[in-house]
């Protein structure tokens, strides 16, 4: 196993570079310090051709300019917060308002903007990556100064570990994320579409016409978003359910996980064999089937389009600081935040 590091371009007096893991059966995954965004994971088939399987980009400049978070850490929270303000005990905090009045993934330079610190990270396991940040108190209007890290790791049973670490001198609010784009057709040939995807979950949140969770928890029985047998993409695309035509003819929804650390998500694609199995200790997953992707510009010398990737974002229940009856993401001051989840890749042989 070995990892390459490379310069990928500049953002002003920072240099960003891109880190590449290679383990011995064949897996690629590149990353960069800007946003920690994962650029590309490069998976054989069922017949041991290895391609890409990330929607991504080929420059900085295109991540810079990139409206659709691709690859990257979310930060200080996934999700959107009403109003972009919240309380903690009785003080009013003031977000950005990112997204018409509401604040959107951490705001205007959330974690998916920042360079942040690398180290390589070598043992007999596994290799990684540790990205590490202080976002100091008031950064996007959240309190306290916050360490941060981010560690990516890979071993030879093509197990990718995303870890994520917080501590703050105040309390705070501390909801992270990946916002990775799947499709495991390979070098973007199709789009998702024909996926199927299975998750352990019998509830889910409905959504406000703002893509806010509603306070219900809904049961998933008898609807386009039981997905507790391998279900096609499609079928939410063309269901006629509101909640779907809500979210853009597709899911952009959270769901409860009724598992841990157990095979709780699969996705696959038939036709070139590969599977993903996403395993979490997260209280949730919000599955976004690329309903807002434009048709305009290309991602990786394809044309950019609904559905061209699903994202599967592990984290804690949005806007949960405006609904006590959601798990709260609350960091005390001095508490550990720990979270990690695990991506699986094979072929339906293994």
């Amino acid at each position: 196993m070995e990892v390459i590091k490379e310069e990928f371009g500049k953002l002003g007096e920072q240099t960003v570079f891109k880190f590449t893991l290679k383990n011995e059966k064949g897996l690629e995954f590149s990353c960069l310090n800007y946003g920690c965004v994962i650029t590309k994971i490069m998976v054989p088939d069922r017949d041991g051709n290895v391609e890409n399987i990330v929607l991504g980009y080929d420059t900085l400049e295109e991540y810079i300019e990139d409206s659709y978070f691709l690859g990257a850490v979310i930060g200080r929270a996934a999700g959107r917060i009403k109003g972009g303000s919240f309380e903690l005990d009785g003080k009013s905090y003031s977000l950005a308002q990112n997204e018409n009045t509401n604040h959107l993934h951490g705001g205007l330079k959330g974690f998916n903007r920042i360079v942040w610190d690398a180290e390589i990270l070598k043992n007999e396991q596994e290799i990684g990556v540790r990205f590490s940040y202080m976002s100091p108190d008031g950064e996007e209007g959240y309190p306290g100064n916050l360490k941060v890290a981010v560690t990516y790791s890979l071993n030879n049973q093509n197990e990718l570990t995303i870890r994520y670490d917080g501590k703050s001198d105040q309390k705070t609010l501390l909801n992270m994320t990946n916002h990775s784009y799947f499709n495991l057709s390979g070098n973007l040939k199709r789009d998702v579409l024909q996926h199927t995807l299975k998750i352990k979950s019998d509830k889910y949140l409905p959504l406000t016409d703002e893509l806010l969770p509603t306070g219900e928890i809904a049961e998933v029985q008898g609807t386009p978003f039981d997905l507790t047998a391998n279900r096609f993409i499609h079928t939410g695309a063309a269901s006629s359910h509101p909640q779907t035509i809500l979210a853009g003819k597709g899911y952009d929804h959270p769901f409860l996980l009724s598992a841990r650390h157990d095979q709780e998500i699969v996705l696959t694609d038939e036709e070139s064999g590969r599977t993903l199995t996403i395993e979490t200790d997260e209280a949730g997953v919000v599955v976004y089937s690329g309903n807002q992707l434009k048709e305009a510009g290309e991602i990786f010398g394809a044309p950019c389009r609904k559905y061209l990737g699903i994202c599967l974002e592990t984290q804690g229940h949005p806007n949960a600081v405006h609904h006590p009856q959601f798990p709260s993401w609350i960091l005390d001051k001095d508490e550990e935040y720990k979270t990690a989840t695990v991506y699986k890749f094979g072929t339906g042989e293994n």
